[in-house]
Parts: C-alpha cells; structure tokens; sequence
C-alpha cells in the first residue's frame, strides 16, 4: 500500500491486515512503556487545512507512539494566511524530508494531489466531502471488536449523508466487511443515486432504525451548507434524533465526533450503555499506527527498528525506554 487516499481504493484483505495490525499495537498500549521504535528516524508532516481535534491528535500520538519525528502545521497562523498554495507548501515542506504526509482540506482530490506532488506517503485525513478513510478504518476496528464480523450486520447511517466524507468512507467499508448498510435522513440529506452508486439502501423514515444493529449518527455539518437544508435544527432533531426511544437495548451507536448534542443525539445516549462513542475515539489512535506503520514499514521495518510483522504481533518482547 503506497498511499491511504480512500477506502474505495482497498480491497477487503487491505483492511483485515490493517486490523490485524491494529491489534498488535493495542496489546502494546495496555504496556506501561508505550512507545516502540518502528519508525525511529523518519519525519510525518500533519497539514491541517481545516478544523480538527480527534484525527489530528491521534495522528500526532501515534506517530510519535512509533518514535517517529513529527512536523505538525495547522492552516491558520502558517503561510496559508499569507496566501501560499498548497502546491507550495508541499515543495516548502517537503525540504524536511517527510516520509509521510497527513493532509486534511476542504477541498475534495486534495490528498490526491500531493500524492502527485511529493515522494512522500500520504494519508487522506478528510477531504472535502470525499472521504475520511482512517475514521472509516477505525469505525471498522471498533464494530469487529464488539460484534467479532460484520456479516450480515444491518448498519443505519443516519442524518446528514449529503455533506459527509464519514458516511462514504463508512459505507464502503462496512459494505467490503460483509455488512448490510441503509442510509437515512430527509431528502434534502441524501446524495441522489447513492443507492445505485455505493450499493445501499436508503429510508427517510428513521422509525425502520428498529431493524439495525448499529445505529452511525451524523452531525449536521452546517459549515458546509450554503442554503436551508432543514426547515430548522428543532424540526430536524423531532424527526432524526436518535434518543433512549429510538435506540433498542441491543443495538449499538456510534458517531465520529464532535456531537452538537440535542440535535442528531439526545444526551442520554450518548453517555449510556449502547454508546460506543468514546471506543471509537480508543481505537483511533491504535489503527492509525497501524495505518503509519503500513505504508512506511508493511511487515519489513528496517534492521535497527522494531516492528509489527505479518502475524500482527510485535516481534520484540519490550518497547522502547527512554533515556532517564
């Protein structure tokens, strides 16, 4: 795997490894040392055009959970304010030597360009309302710790499907793993054609959520709307809001953060038993070092460094120590 641009460019063996290995780096986070040395010497460069707290810290953690060196530059307050290109701030950047850049835009095709542009590996941290394959990456890691497989599983999607890269990436990736997906929302809400395109089933009447095993929630991403969607937020929540009503006992919830909450979750599920809300956050730091891992070791680190092999364990009894 050369670069991680979407989840439309894996096949199903891609993700099972990627799991695999996310599991290995999990048995090593339950370690009082944590840190491995597996990419010890290399440079990840974050690039962050837009807002972010979750990617980009579990981004910024697990490459340095790897030993890696880390160059972390956020859009606002860089030469971006003053006008620069992205094309140029990769050549700028790229005089650090990065085998990897993380990149995050609001501009779909983003990642794929400096894939173009750059030697470097690059992971698409959201473009756009393109994709967002770790998230989908880790939504996958979260479902198969609790459920064991996605087959035959029934995922609802539900809210705001038309402006959200996490809802692509999720239902390609659900749907690779043997899962049955729906998406739901108003009409306004969801892409046409999405059923032909991505092969889902698509409802504008959240009562049918009864017949799901997991129940996906999206926020309304109302920075990305230049027109009325909704009539308005209350209207939107009466109809879509997921709430201790709607939400069976068995059925488990997720979402990819942040909540507006009161709006596409009423707060007692997001705090209670079927919420797996915080195991997302959890398996987002382990799957993205097993993502940094594979496109910049993928089973043959290099002789000084310790890494994940193909079994998906380490192959070195104790992480790194640091110097006292």
């Amino acid at each position: 795997m050369r670069h991680l641009l979407g989840i439309a460019e894996l096949e199903r063996s891609d993700i099972e490894r990627i799991m695999q290995r996310a599991e290995g780096f999990a048995e090593v986070g339950r370690r009082d040392i944590k840190k491995v040395p597996t990419l010890r010497g290399r440079t990840i460069l974050n690039l962050f055009y837009e807002s972010s707290t979750r990617t980009s810290s579990s981004f910024e953690l697990a490459a340095k959970r790897l030993s890696a060196d880390v160059v972390s530059v956020k859009a606002a307050g860089s030469s971006v304010d003053k006008g620069e290109s992205l094309k140029d701030t990769i050549t700028t950047l790229s005089g650090y030597g990065p085998e990897a850049i993380v990149i995050r835009s609001p501009h779909a095709g983003a990642a794929a360009l400096v894939a173009r542009w750059s030697d470097a590996a690059v992971v698409n941290a959201g473009d756009g309302k393109h994709e967002h394959p770790s998230q989908a990456l880790l939504d996958v890691y979260t479902l198969l710790r609790r459920l064991g497989s996605l087959e035959g599983k029934r995922i609802w999607i539900v809210g705001d499907v038309l402006h959200s890269r996490v809802a692509r990436s999720d239902l390609i990736a659900f749907r690779l793993m043997g899962a049955e997906v729906t998406v739901c929302g108003p009409p306004t809400l969801i892409p046409r054609g999405i059923d032909a395109a991505l092969g889902c089933s698509v409802s504008h009447d959240i009562a049918g959520i009864v017949e799901a095993d997991v129940v996906y929630a999206l926020r309304l991403q109302r920075e990305r709307m230049h027109e009325s969607f909704v009539p308005s937020l209350r209207e939107y929540a009466m109809r879509f809001q997921i709430d201790g009503r709607r939400l069976g006992p068995r059925q488990l919830l997720m979402h990819a953060g942040p909540v507006n909450r009161g709006v596409e979750l009423a707060p007692d599920v997001i705090d209670g038993p079927n919420s797996l809300i915080t195991e997302q956050v959890e398996s987002g730091l382990v799957v993205r070092m097993a993502i940094l891992y594979e496109l910049l070791a993928g089973g043959r680190p290099r002789p000084e460094s310790a890494g994940v092999g193909d079994s998906g364990k380490l192959p070195y009894p104790t992480p790194i120590k640091e110097p006292a």
